[in-house]
């Protein structure tokens, strides 16, 4: 992606140097690697489906301080890096929502080390990436990054974490429209494989979103980045993790969407340029 000499976003909060380092002590051994991979894109606009998940699979988190760390060379681009992309999601965002009559209010990143306190609570970093709406903030630790191109077999590079913020402002954006508060409404009237459903409805439009980003981003683009950003979406399929971490796979618990259907999702976004033909949603019917 070519990046370097852009905007970059304001709305940046760096917590990496802040000398704050989180001690979380999952529970169930491979139950806490499991929810390390659960959780990574959970975000979907509701803090208390978030917050619950968390707080049911850690049994304890403390945060000790220590002195702060002065940011390396390479974690200091990597910052400018991400808001860069985040200034990009900004300028698009804004033309679409001013395109349909409404106005954009721009979300904030925190990138941050270990363990972080948000507004819908606690969260460390085997929570992965996530948007809480209780603040409008999108939290990351980047070296969740590693962990998707080691452990998940993603190709990895600067795209792939391009990818991951656009899903992340994509739960923002569906915060805006309402749409988040609208599916968690339905989730508490149905039963969880129905609820489930839903989630994924709600995972595959972020996915949307990214592509749809993406398909106003193209001037930025370079050679391999859209593979990088496939690659990713197919990674974090429900139906690979989980062949991956049990052998098996069970439908009725996805709560993200199969790596097909968020390559699906993802590359409709891309070649329609349409918010309108993110209604995934209408696959319920």
């Amino acid at each position: 992606m070519k990046w370097e000499g852009r905007r970059q976003s304001s709305n940046m909060e760096d917590r990496r140097g802040m000398g704050t380092t989180g001690k979380v002590f999952a529970g169930g051994g491979l139950i806490g690697l499991v929810f390390l991979v659960i959780q990574m894109f959970m975000g979907g606009g509701d803090n208390a489906q978030l917050m619950q998940e968390l707080q049911n699979q850690m049994q304890q988190q403390q945060t000790e301080t220590g002195p702060a760390q002065p940011l390396s060379e390479a974690d200091q681009k990597m910052g400018e890096f991400v808001a860069t992309v985040l200034a990009d999601t900004e300028d698009v965002w804004h033309r679409i929502f001013e395109e349909n009559g409404i106005k954009y209010v721009e979300p904030k990143m925190v990138l941050f080390r270990g363990a972080v306190q948000t507004a819908c609570g606690g969260a460390s970093s085997s929570s992965g990436p996530f948007y809480c709406p209780g603040d409008q903030k999108i939290y990351m630790d980047l070296d969740f990054f590693d962990e998707l191109r080691t452990r998940f077999g993603a190709k990895g590079g600067d795209y792939a974490i391009a990818y991951v913020i656009a899903h992340e402002v994509g739960h923002h954006v569906q915060t805006l429209l309402g749409t988040s508060g609208e599916v968690r409404k339905l989730q508490q009237k149905v039963s969880d494989v129905e609820g489930n459903k839903l989630s994924v409805c709600l995972e595959l439009q972020a996915d949307f979103y990214a592509g749809l980003w993406t398909h106003y981003n193209q001037k930025y683009l370079e050679e391999g980045d859209i593979e990088e950003a496939l690659s990713a979406a197919q990674a974090v399929g429900d139906d690979a993790i989980q062949k991956k971490m049990q052998g098996h796979v069970v439908p009725d618990s996805f709560t993200h969407g199969t790596s097909e259907q968020r390559v699906k999702w993802f590359g409709k976004g891309f070649k329609t340029g349409d918010i309108k033909q993110g209604n995934t949603f209408a696959t319920l019917n």
